[in-house]
């Protein structure tokens, strides 16, 4: 039986962040993820650290994990780009909300919106591959395809053998029901399923891009009083888009292509089945969103993440074992900050 500090179950951009701050704080880390490589929410994204548009303490977990995203794209080597966010105002009532946001976060109001200065991208499908090697080179383990069959105060049980350790955080984002059935019941989580595409593009867009769409998604903008006149507005104009969940975003992968969606639909179990109106619908907005006549699809795909009322889960099943879940759709913008606070807490029983 091997023995750490700290066992680590997912190999996602949660599970991740505890592992880097952990190393840091001079623990032993073993890490066990049940493929091979995380293939979930954290490579599904847009790669968009929307710092900015969080509020309350996302908003703190944000500020936090942006100076960490900067130090590990500096030490892991994988791409990374202080570009901002642009803001899309294509009605009088967003322009209204971005002058309001304008009053509480450090943006730059343009003639077609907004500028948001601190957000960055990273390409989804590298960032957190990278983060794990270079956690490896630092010391972790990490147990691939491999199966955790029970987490017990000291000791967590796994398709590969016991592990004997001092703590553990289970970060297995929506399948946390998976292992505490009753605290998912508790706090509510749900499946949020994601429609998302990736289309070709000849341009250069380096900012992400959000819309109006958008503002009905993140809590900065949830707070200026003219999101409801804009929310409003799109339910009459579009309540097709609006009953889909759509947040018309895009954002550019390195090779030019763009990450485009995406849509959001909330269940305990998700359904595999995929009609095709609802990428014909995001591909509408999309093409009228860049001023083009159609767009040529390179790949479609289905995200799902964690969702709940709050917008984050720690929960302590059992003395020296945390449940950690970014709740909100925001995994890849807080968990870096959100894991320190976890550890701090943590590790006071140990």
């Amino acid at each position: 039986m091997t023995s750490v500090d700290l066992v680590v179950v997912g190999a996602g951009v949660v599970g991740l962040a505890h592992a880097w701050h952990a190393v840091r704080r001079g623990l032993s880390v073993t890490v066990v993820e049940r493929d091979e490589h995380a293939v979930g929410a954290s490579v599904r994204n847009f790669g968009h650290g929307c710092f900015t548009a969080q509020d309350g303490v996302a908003f703190e977990y944000a500020m936090t994990a942006r100076e960490e995203w900067l130090k590990l794209g500096r030490e892991a080597g994988f791409w990374l780009r202080e570009c901002g966010t642009v803001v899309k105002a294509r009605h009088d009532d967003e322009r209204a909300v971005l002058e309001e946001l304008a009053s509480v976060r450090e943006i730059s109001l343009t003639d077609e919106g907004a500028f948001l200065p601190l957000d960055i991208r990273v390409n989804p499908r590298e960032a957190v591959h990278s983060i794990a090697a270079l956690l490896a080179s630092r010391g972790v383990t990490f147990l691939w395809s491999t199966n955790v069959l029970t987490v017990e105060p000291g000791l967590v049980r796994t398709s590969r053998g016991e592990i004997a350790c001092r703590a553990a955080v289970v970060a297995v984002g929506h399948d946390v029901d998976r292992f505490f059935p009753d605290i998912a019941e508790e706090r509510q989580i749900q499946r949020c399923r994601l429609r998302m595409l990736r289309v070709a593009h000849g341009g250069v867009i380096d900012p992400a891009v959000l819309t109006g769409f958008s503002m009905l998604r993140y809590e900065a903008f949830a707070r200026c009083p003219s999101t409801q006149l804009v929310r409003e507005r799109l339910s009459h104009d579009h309540p097709e888009l609006v009953e889909a969940g759509l947040n018309l975003m895009f954002t550019q992968l390195p090779d030019g292509s763009l990450t485009i969606g995406d849509t959001h639909h909330y269940s305990r179990t998700v359904d595999p089945y995929r009609p095709e109106d609802l990428d014909d619908l995001v591909l509408t907005e999309t093409a009228r969103l860049l001023g083009v006549p159609s767009l040529h699809v390179l790949e479609r795909w289905r995200g799902v993440y964690a969702s709940a009322p709050e917008p984050f889960l720690t929960a302590t099943p059992a003395p020296r074992v945390r449940a950690v879940s970014v709740t909100s759709g925001i995994g890849m913008t807080t968990a870096l900050g959100l894991a320190p606070a976890v550890l701090d807490d943590l590790l006071q029983e140990l």
